[in-house]
């Protein structure tokens, strides 16, 4: 049979279950605490996190305001330049517009009594050197102008007699261009100048400047080359010449 128990072996069962009991309660209340630490930790942690991104969010917006304020005042700036530069320009291109316009009116003028000045000192001597080429001419006439059925034609100097008419082109600079052009209005000049329709008709082309091969094309055309010689003018075209009539 079972010893019965007794008093003392209940109170030492109560004390076994009291340590074990104390034990555990240890175990957990330190379980617990390190929980508790752990747990701490942890939302220290995030608060510390949270608390970082705010202030790179806040560093990132307070930079996208800076660099957004800059961008701005560098446009208005950069506008503000551009809406001067061209203010500035425009006023330099009325400026040489003006110039421009001023230099044009005084090279036309210039052009006008430099014209005048060459016929000036061609025309005189026209009767000369034709008479001496056998042209026996009297009449000299700047400037000829007839207008036949809405077309206008000017000849710089006509040389003429009873029988004979040399048209005479004055260039201050002759070119190839100008001795073309002048073919061309002699071929017409009997059907503006009537009055001519029965004379033997002469070309004849001048120059203070004479470009290069300017003067062979003519005289190869049958046309007077009047040129300058010292203050003076004299024909280009040697004594073996045959001009060209039409």
């Amino acid at each position: 049979m079972s010893a019965a128990l007794t008093v003392n072996d209940v109170w030492k069962m109560f004390e076994g279950t009291n340590r074990l009991l104390q034990e555990s309660q240890a175990v957990w209340r330190q379980q617990h605490e390190q929980s508790q630490s752990e747990w701490r930790q942890q939302r220290e942690e995030s608060r510390r996190q949270r608390e970082e991104t705010e202030r790179f969010l806040q560093e990132l917006a307070d930079r996208r305001a800076a660099d957004r304020a800059e961008t701005e005042r560098l446009f208005r700036e950069e506008r503000a330049l551009t809406e001067r530069s061209f203010r500035e320009l425009n006023e330099q291109q009325k400026e040489t517009d003006r110039k421009i316009k001023e230099v044009s009116v005084q090279i036309g003028n210039l052009g006008g009594r430099w014209g005048e000045f060459v016929e000036g000192l061609i025309a005189p001597a026209c009767i000369a050197l034709f008479t001496e080429r056998g042209l026996q001419v009297d009449e000299v006439y700047t400037r000829a102008k007839k207008t036949v059925a809405g077309k206008r034609m000017e000849i710089d100097i006509l040389v003429a007699n009873t029988v004979d008419a040399v048209l005479v082109e004055v260039k201050s600079q002759l070119q190839v261009e100008n001795v073309r052009t002048h073919l061309e209005r002699i071929a017409q000049f009997k059907t503006f100048f009537t009055r001519y329709a029965n004379c033997r008709v002469y070309g004849a082309v001048a120059g203070i400047v004479v470009e290069s091969e300017a003067d062979q094309y003519a005289i190869n055309q049958g046309l007077f080359v009047i040129e300058q010689s010292g203050e003076t003018v004299r024909l280009a075209n040697d004594a073996h010449f045959r001009a060209r009539v039409w």
